[in-house]
C-alpha cells in the first residue's frame, strides 16, 4: 500500500469550499487535460454515502473506465471515495476540510487529501510504481493544486 498526502490552504471559509468539492461536475475542472477525463454518470449526482460516479479517462492513448463510490459522507468536514472499478487494486481517497485562521483575520480552509492505493499488476506494478505511477500521481495532484488555487483563491 502506498500513500499520497497533500495539504492546501484556501482563502475561503469551509462553508464556501466544501460545496465546490461536493459538486461532482467540478472534478473535470480539477483534472489535467492530458487525461481526457469526463464524467459519464448523469449529472447532477446526489453526493451521499453509497453514491457512484462513473468516468472515462485516457492515459498513454489507452482509454479506460473508472468508478468511484462515496464510502463516507460527512459534510462539511470530510468525505471518502473508493475505487469500485478501475486501474488500481485499491484506491481510498480521504478529503478533509477544516477551518484555519487566515493571515487576513478571515476564516480560511485547510484542505487535506490522503490517498492510500495499491497498484496491482504483480511484478510489473512493483516496477511501474516508482517509474510511472507515483510520478504521474504527483503531476496530477500538482495540477489539481494549481487549479484549486486558480478557481478558489480569487
Amino acid at each position: 500500500m502506498h500513500r499520497l498526502e497533500r495539504e492546501q490552504l484556501i482563502p475561503r471559509p469551509v462553508a464556501e469550499v466544501f460545496p465546490f468539492f461536493a459538486d461532482a461536475s467540478n472534478l473535470e475542472a480539477l483534472t489535467p487535460p492530458w487525461l481526457h477525463f469526463r464524467i459519464v454518470s448523469p449529472l447532477p449526482i446526489e453526493m451521499k454515502a453509497g453514491a457512484a460516479i462513473d468516468y472515462r479517462l485516457r492515459l498513454l492513448a489507452i482509454p479506460f473506465g473508472w468508478q468511484t463510490r462515496i464510502l463516507e459522507w460527512d459534510p462539511p468536514r470530510k468525505f471518502i471515495d473508493v475505487q469500485a472499478r478501475g486501474p488500481y487494486r485499491r484506491w481510498i481517497h480521504l478529503h478533509t476540510f477544516e477551518p484555519h485562521p487566515g493571515p487576513d483575520g478571515r476564516e480560511w480552509t485547510r484542505m487535506r487529501d490522503a490517498v492510500d492505493y495499491e497498484v496491482g499488476w504483480g511484478p510489473l506494478g512493483v516496477l511501474a510504481h516508482p517509474l510511472f505511477v507515483k510520478p504521474s500521481l504527483k503531476r496530477i495532484f500538482d495540477y489539481r493544486r494549481a487549479r484549486i488555487e486558480a478557481l478558489l483563491a480569487k
